[in-house]
């Protein structure tokens, strides 16, 4: 079963269970975040830009020095409390035998403490670094991420999500939207996938194409 399979399993079985009220307000926020994160986030051709965020267990990983090894895949999620976030972990765990095997390496960012990285790492089983990138400064250079309307922060405390003590930022409510980057050994972004909608991801296999296709032109 594919990523966007998965997704929309689990989406359906979502629309079921949320009350319809709950549910539109999501979706007004989404529909109108959607302009919003077109016109900011980086895209195809764009310089990414350097970073070093510490892992699960305290290490710090420096962009650059993995793009010394070859291309480095940057995927961003919401954090381990996300049920879509930890279908994709997966899917991309699933892919990193050929992600490796095409030169590249792997990254997943989110805003929550290193602490609850390292739990999501350790749940997914994951064995690629989970970045800890508490205050968001990574996302925002990026240009994914957002701030709460006062309707959605309450849809969210209505579903018992604390974000800012999930993210240890006390009274920022913000969550990156979830995307997923291919930067070149250059620094230059070959793939950009980001969606307002926090239910839909980029495919591995999109992304494990683009590298092929990198690997073959070179």
């Amino acid at each position: 079963m594919s990523l966007k399979q998965q997704l929309a399993e689990y989406l359906a079985g979502w629309r079921e269970r949320v009350p319809l009220e709950r549910q539109a307000i999501i979706e007004r926020h989404i529909e109108q975040l959607r302009g919003d994160i077109a016109r900011t986030m980086l895209k195809v051709g764009n310089r990414a830009p350097a970073f070093a965020l510490p892992d699960a267990t305290g290490s710090v990983v420096d962009l650059g020095t993995l793009l010394k090894q070859g291309p480095v895949i940057v995927n961003f999620y919401r954090g381990g409390w996300c049920p879509y976030c930890n279908l994709e972990l997966k899917a991309f765990q699933d892919a990193l035998p050929e992600t490796k095997a095409a030169g590249a390496s792997l990254v997943a960012i989110s805003p929550e403490k290193p602490d609850d990285t390292l739990s999501t790492a350790e749940k997914n089983a994951l064995a690629f670094p989970v970045l800890s990138d508490v205050g968001q400064k990574v996302g925002r250079a990026f240009g994914i991420v957002y701030d709460f309307t006062d309707e959605l922060r309450g849809a969210y405390q209505g579903l018992g999500r604390d974000i800012p003590a999930l993210n240890g930022t006390p009274g920022e409510w913000a969550l990156p939207v979830p995307a997923t980057y291919v930067v070149d050994r250059d620094g230059t972004i070959i793939y950009a996938y980001a969606n307002a909608d926090y239910r839909d991801r980029g495919e591995p296999r999109d992304v494990l194409a683009v590298l092929a296709k990198k690997a073959n032109a070179a």
